[in-house]
């Protein structure tokens, strides 16, 4: 496993259906080590921060096992990295294998994972069609985030190495489908139980996954 593209990008203004807006999904490859904090990596930028940025959204991490997969639904378009707005371009971190809590070490850096990414419009302004948002959820191929538990240095070409997995809990794609999920199975209200036990996890989902449990099992909670 290893970091196949480095990207980076700060906030600009493009025009959008007769609008102004502002967003840092641009991101390109960089040369040489980037140093990478507890909010962001030096040089990267998220222009709305209520939704984007922060402790648990440090680092977005998209598979570039993807890219063929996008080369043949979006023809003709031209892929570089980068383009889904991903600071960490990865080789063999696969949704279906990576779980909530996992911890990496990335050069003198550690990461943590924990949540999968959730596309805004504004991955439709990137790619100048409103109807990507929900082709990119319906893919299933919407990466996760990492927070840094360890400022250090990374940079292109780093390996990925795993430090502690939680082979137990739960995959960034059994997560993702909790959350599409109209309806859940008894083994699906497990599976969320488990979800509050995990440090790793924002207390946003914790409360969201909460609210719909209670819902869902009023008189038992």
């Amino acid at each position: 496993m290893r970091i196949v593209s480095l990207n980076l990008g700060l906030p600009r203004d493009v025009l959008w259906h007769g609008q102004t807006i502002t967003t840092g999904i641009y991101k390109h490859p960089v040369q040489g080590p980037v140093r990478a904090r507890k909010l962001d990596l030096d040089g990267d930028r998220q222009a709305d921060l209520t939704v984007h940025g922060g402790e648990h959204k440090a680092v977005y991490v998209y598979s570039v096992e993807h890219y063929a997969y996008w080369k043949k639904k979006l023809p003709g378009r031209e892929l570089s990295p980068g383009i889904f707005g991903e600071n960490f371009t990865t080789e063999g971190l696969l949704e279906t294998k990576v779980h909530i809590g996992d911890r990496f070490a990335i050069g003198s850096a550690e990461f943590t994972v924990t949540q999968p990414r959730l596309p805004c419009y504004k991955l439709g302004v990137r790619f100048e069609a409103d109807d990507m948002v929900k082709k990119f959820l319906a893919s299933r191929r919407t990466g996760f985030y990492f927070a840094v538990t360890k400022e250090g240095q990374v940079a292109a070409n780093n390996e990925i190495k795993p430090l502690t997995s939680n082979a137990n809990g739960i995959t960034i794609a059994a997560f993702l489908e909790l959350y599409l999920a109209k309806k859940w199975t008894s083994a699906d209200t497990v599976s969320v139980q488990k979800l509050f036990d995990l440090p790793s996890l924002p207390n946003d989902w914790k409360h969201y996954f909460l609210a719909r449990l209670q819902d869902a099992h009023p008189a038992s909670l």
